[in-house]
């Protein structure tokens, strides 16, 4: 084991997925704490390495962990794996925390987080290798949602205007898209009608009883979108006007511009529009990861 591992603080023991429901009742019984508790035990930790205030930040922040790895269980693999590797994440999201930067530590933890359990899965899954490009990551994290969000079945192929639209919005092929969408259809879901006990009693759905956001998920998610929206004006200052106005009106509005209504605006082909899309999209991303890198956090995949 490492020394990074070796200093990590403890958390309740998490066996399988026959103790997953004990585990999910006993760090329940760790209180949330308020933003001032926060910011001194992360003080504490910053200055003086104090393992007690390290072990109580985590320790109030099980619950996210828990939360954001139900979320990845469409992976079909096993919750209490996704919830470890999660942990895993928060802890070194807790020792890189810096409090004077005025976030809240599930802002910042939920990066780490997402990113562990991520990692975990891309390793897992045969299909993609971990020198897959950052693009197919995200296709591969973004693709279920997507389907879902335009009413595809999820067990078949897509229509051919679903995959433009696809690879359009993640910016990759759309062979990419056909190719992952046919690999992933065959990787299957975890059933959420599993026994969670050898005896029968009790299944998956039974421990997500509670469907409300968690109070600091709440709070960091509030404060992610703010984040967000702060570095996505600063990141629009890459683009220049045509740019700017293009890429505001394709995918920034609630009622987007067609490639047509485009063309006639600035009088070029629509196929041009669409390359200025593309390449104003790709300025964007780059200039939102350059900056999240300045903030010290982990991009989102």
């Amino acid at each position: 084991m490492s020394n990074n591992r070796r200093n990590l603080p403890a958390v309740p023991a998490l066996g399988g997925e026959q103790s997953l429901n004990r585990y999910l009742a006993e760090i329940r019984k760790f209180p949330v704490l308020s933003a001032e508790q926060e910011y001194m035990l992360a003080k504490r930790y910053k200055e003086h390495e104090d393992p007690e205030a390290a072990a109580q930040l985590v320790t109030s922040h099980l619950r996210l962990v828990a939360k954001i790895a139900m979320g990845y269980r469409g992976y079909g693999l096993p919750v209490s794996e996704l919830i470890s590797e999660g942990n895993i994440g928060l802890m070194q999201g807790v020792k890189k925390f810096e409090p004077d930067r005025g976030f809240r530590l599930a802002t910042y933890a939920m990066w780490w987080i997402k990113a562990s359990i991520q990692e975990f899965i891309l390793r897992s899954w045969s299909l993609v290798k971990m020198g897959t490009t950052a693009a197919q990551k995200k296709l591969f994290f973004n693709l279920r949602r997507m389907k879902k969000n335009l009413d595809a079945y999820e067990d078949t192929d897509l229509h051919p205007d679903d995959v433009a639209k696809i690879a359009t919005t993640l910016g990759v092929s759309e062979t990419e898209v056909v190719n992952m969408n046919r690999r992933m259809m065959m990787g299957g879901d975890a059933s959420l009608n599993v026994s969670l006990r050898e005896e029968g009693e009790g299944q998956w759905m039974d421990i997500l009883a509670d469907e409300g956001p968690l109070q600091d998920e709440l709070v960091a998610n509030a404060e992610e979108a703010s984040v967000r929206h702060d570095m996505l004006v600063e990141a629009m200052d890459a683009l220049n006007e045509r740019e700017r106005d293009i890429l505001t009106e394709r995918r920034l509005t609630e009622d987007p511009k067609t490639l047509e209504e485009l063309s006639q605006v600035y009088n070029v082909s629509r196929e041009r529009v669409r390359q200025i899309e593309v390449r104003a999209f790709e300025k964007l991303q780059k200039a939102m990861n350059r900056l999240a890198g300045e903030k010290k956090m982990v991009p989102a995949t």
